[in-house]
């Protein structure tokens, strides 16, 4: 079961302690255990701080409480800290991240649904859209949006295969394994019957619960390959 330990402090020498945390992260490199990290600052006030600290297991938390250097930073952050550092050691029993959740939604619920009307709530009506494979590369608007996803539903039926998510910040990358049958017409070629697999890779920037921005990143020649479009010299367009 992953395990997070929160420590709460207050100190007049963050600049200092924010150091020394460097240090640790730097000298334990290949041996530390945690796997996340995060420093808050207390809005109503400033000299009060509390980390958030990620392992995988109690039992990892643990052996990287055992480090020589983390005894050895503990022991110098004390110093720097307003009384003694308070810590609560947590089981994590539900960890909801968000912007995966919206993001999924996409894939699933509108492209593969068919449930445009949630673009609305998913998207931000300013999106922004980058795309490699298409003419006009940035695209504004939500209803381009719309409409482009109207137009692969109508030219294949298809699933999605999400091969993996990485979430960073406000950035929520996933790999992609796109499966569908050619049932209309798609860039001047008529339908062919023919299932074709496609990879690719899109990242989504969240603001406000919403995505703002997207990056694409397909195979679409393979896919004009697989549909015989460059053997009869047809590009995509």
């Amino acid at each position: 079961m992953r395990f997070v330990q929160v420590i709460d402090c207050k100190t007049e020498r963050f600049e200092d302690m924010d150091r020394l945390m460097d240090q640790w992260v730097e000298q334990t490199r290949g041996t530390r255990t945690a796997t996340h990290s995060l420093i808050g600052k207390d809005r109503s006030d400033g000299s009060h701080y509390v980390e958030i600290v990620e392992f995988p297991s109690y039992e990892d938390a643990m052996a990287n409480s055992g480090l020589p250097e983390t005894e050895r930073i503990f022991q110098e952050m004390v110093a720097l800290c307003d009384g003694m550092p308070t810590f609560t050691d947590l089981d994590v029993v539900r960890d909801e991240q968000l912007n995966q959740a919206q993001s999924r939604r996409f894939f699933h619920e509108i492209a593969v649904g068919g449930n445009l009307d949630a673009i609305d709530e998913v998207f931000a009506a300013d999106y922004i859209d980058h795309d490699i494979a298409k003419t006009e590369r940035t695209v504004v608007g939500s209803e381009q949006l719309r409409n482009n996803v109207a137009g692969w539903r109508a030219a294949f039926d298809f699933t999605l295969d999400l091969d993996r998510q990485i979430c960073e910040g406000d950035d929520v990358v996933t790999l992609w394994t796109w499966t569908g049958t050619h049932k209309g017409e798609f860039r001047g070629i008529a339908p062919t019957g023919r299932q074709c697999v496609m990879t690719g890779t899109t990242i989504f920037r969240f603001k406000d619960g919403r995505i703002q921005e997207g990056w694409w990143h397909e195979d679409l020649m393979g896919l004009m390959r697989e549909l015989g479009a460059l053997d009869r010299g047809t590009t995509p367009a």
